[in-house]
């Protein structure tokens, strides 16, 4: 835990100090992307966040491969660089759609290039969680085309929620500490020599890089993550994602209450589950429209939010509160008893349910009071 906590900590603080630099740049240089008719702000602010958040990534990822017991990890392993490469991938393409507004499709190549560098570098899906038994991929381009398609997923997932000043850094720590824990739970397994693991370091690293980040960026922020950063979030929780399916065949997660074959796939969607639902409903609904999946509108999840009468800062604390119930929540069911914690879990969601609509309501109750 020691180590992790270092790598974090040195995460955050590089993020912290180059998102300055960012920022500074984004002003000197007038990189300003336009302001979109989604946005939530009226005055010009740089995208250039990702930048900071990337350099967070990059050296304590480098730190941690010349630093103990987490350095285990890189011995005669790619995965690390792979992940590296892919990210560096993905944060280049989305500085050239921040700044230059690139059509969907480009963008989509873009992605997509990321994550089959992930793939084939990197890490990469061998496993499907099914019960009774998970199912072995065997043939190796159908193991790069799932990793890339999730990566891609995930990546346009976080993505979608940074429409609010914190979102999308808050959200990814939460989540990304529910993953971490979880990830270093399974592995302090008394039978294994070494416990280093590589989705826990990637999980440690994010969160550092979003807790350094977070200052610059809470409302009214001074700088923006951009799609540089987001979809650099996406990329790493995916990654994560897939080498903590891969370890379902080696009896880590048998120490798990309930159903362990699919614990390893179900927590990343847990822990993303306000990103994904917010992307399932953006595609379905823009596709009702005739319009392209990827269009911008206001029909987001932290827009409907704010329409209901929450203020910025409250609609971004309610989708903290419920990452918090879902990734947490998920969490639990490796560690205690599944009813117990189903029946908590959905007491939680009941409560913040009333607590989200209340504005709602109580206007309601204003307007029939007149």
């Amino acid at each position: 835990m020691i180590m992790y906590s270092l790598m974090a900590l040195t995460a955050a603080v590089v993020a912290y100090v180059t998102t300055w630099g960012a920022r500074f740049l984004g002003r000197k240089l007038r990189l300003f992307g336009p302001i979109r008719s989604r946005d939530m702000h009226s005055v010009p602010i740089s995208r250039l966040g990702g930048l900071g958040l990337c350099a967070g990534f990059t050296v304590a990822l480098v730190v941690a491969s010349n630093s103990f017991f987490v350095k285990d990890i890189f011995r005669g392993n790619t995965a690390p660089w792979g992940v590296l490469a892919g990210a560096l991938v993905i944060v280049l393409v989305g500085l050239a759609d921040d700044l230059f507004d690139l059509r969907w499709w480009i963008k989509l190549i873009g992605q997509a290039l990321a994550g089959i560098v992930v793939a084939v570098w990197g890490v990469r899906m061998t496993i499907i969680p099914f019960i009774p038994e998970p199912i072995a991929i065997e043939s190796e381009p159908a193991q790069i085309a799932i990793t890339a398609f999730l990566v891609v997923t995930t990546m346009n997932a976080v993505n979608f929620i940074d429409g609010l000043d914190g979102l999308a850094a808050g959200v990814a720590a939460i989540g990304g500490a529910a993953f971490f824990l979880t990830a270093y739970w399974v592995h302090r397994n008394p039978i294994l020599l070494d416990r280093s693991d590589l989705a826990a370091l990637l999980m440690a690293i994010m969160v550092g890089c979003c807790i350094g980040f977070l200052p610059h960026n809470w409302f009214p922020a001074r700088i923006f993550m951009g799609d540089s950063g987001a979809m650099l979030l996406g990329l790493v929780m995916a990654s994560a994602g897939v080498v903590a399916t891969g370890q379902i065949g080696s009896g880590l997660y048998d120490r798990i209450n309930g159903i362990p074959t699919i614990i390893p796939i179900l927590l990343p969607f847990a822990v993303l589950s306000l990103p994904l639902l917010d992307l399932g409903l953006a595609v379905v609904r823009r596709t009702a429209r005739g319009q392209s999946p990827w269009s911008a509108d206001r029909g987001h999840l932290h827009h409907k939010l704010i329409e209901l009468g929450h203020s910025h800062r409250t609609a971004v604390l309610m989708m903290y509160v419920w990452t918090a119930i879902l990734a947490f929540g998920g969490l639990a069911f490796v560690i205690y008893p599944w009813q117990i914690v189903l029946t908590v879990d959905i007491a939680a969601a009941l409560v913040m349910a009333v607590v989200t609509a209340w504005p709602y309501y109580a206007r309601r109750d204003d307007g029939a009071a007149r």
